[in-house]
């Protein structure tokens, strides 16, 4: 799965500390701790007719892996929402728009790990592109010629104890490691485990599974969803809005821990993030799951999907 160009991006204007400017002459220093060592926060925000979904939550995690990161200096959730407005209405966007909104510790008086050098507050900027979500194209149809095709990568999730998936963080090199193993393998993208073995996430997207319905947890019902707990993956948005869904339709849902033999024979599987939303998974590491098709349960969350962005979000264009 790669994305490509869309050229009505060409001309965007890009939000670095407030000041616009076309994307060819966007640019942070080289001082700055995003360059020098990945030393920044990210957040993904997908815009529904002037709204951005859950944007207070998307804000509340920036500022929570801030304040883990200890940077002194963080803009108001009001502050940021001004910029991200100013962008969206000086690039004439409202819908069909992901934006990537980073904040770095700021720019540093000499080259250094050391946060001390870091004395002229943080750095802001504001991405905004026309963009579908990005697995539409791989996912294609509900039959057997759709679906994502993911590879188990060799790369691991680190656990809390090594650096806390809580804190959601610019320096993505597991990320990107995994996907070369899963661009090698013709796979779409890399189903990652934790350092236990059990499955924490792909490397760009929560993972659900539905299976036979557990009893211990859902007694009577036929299907449950199940997802991984966070121990090894970040507090997904997504992830939390499709629980929600779950709760509020009486659909059974659990968190706990996956094993890939459990992904492999489960009735369906889907991935969950914002730049995406919800895409079906047809194939685990070259094994059919389920039927091969798009299952129901993944065919109605999507649809609860679809329609809980169209009625909520924070409006900031009109």
């Amino acid at each position: 799965m790669l994305q490509t160009f869309n050229p009505a991006n060409k001309d965007i204007l890009v939000n670095i500390n407030g000041r616009l400017v076309h994307r060819d002459q966007a640019g942070v220093s080289p001082f700055d701790s995003a360059v020098q060592g990945g030393d920044a926060v990210w957040e993904g925000l997908r815009v529904y007719g002037g709204r951005i979904f859950r944007l207070r939550e998307h804000l509340d995690r920036l500022r929570a892996s801030a304040l883990a990161l200890a940077f002194s200096d963080i803009p108001s959730h009001e502050a940021i929402t001004r910029e991200i407005a100013r962008t969206l209405e000086a690039n004439s966007m409202r819908d069909g728009v992901h934006i990537r909104l980073t904040l770095t510790r700021g720019v540093k008086v000499t080259s250094g790990m050391d946060p001390r050098l870091n004395q002229s507050g943080p750095t802001l900027i504001v991405l905004a592109e026309h963009k579908k979500p990005v697995y539409d194209d791989a996912v294609g149809g509900d039959g057997e010629d759709g679906g994502l095709a993911l590879a188990t990568a060799s790369v691991r999730r680190f656990p809390p104890d090594c650096l806390d998936p809580k804190i959601h963080h610019c320096n993505l090199l597991q990320s990107i490691l995994a996907k070369i193993e899963a661009n090698a393998g013709g796979a779409d993208d890399a189903l990652m485990l934790d350092t236990r073995g059990f499955v924490a996430e792909t490397n760009a997207t929560h993972v659900f599974i539905v299976v036979d319905a557990e009893p211990v947890h859902t007694p009577g019902a036929g299907a449950a969803v199940v997802t991984p707990r966070t121990v090894a993956c970040p507090e997904g948005i997504t992830r939390a809005a499709v629980l929600e869904l779950c709760r509020c339709s009486g659909i059974a849902a659990v968190e706990r821990d996956v094993s890939l033999a459990e992904v492999y024979r489960a009735r369906e599987c889907f991935c969950t993030g914002t730049m995406g939303e919800i895409a079906w998974v047809s194939r685990v590491d070259g094994r059919r799951i389920g039927d091969g098709r798009c299952g129901a349960m993944t065919r109605r969350l999507r649809g609860l999907f679809r329609d809980l962005t169209a009625a909520e979000g924070e409006r900031v264009v009109g």
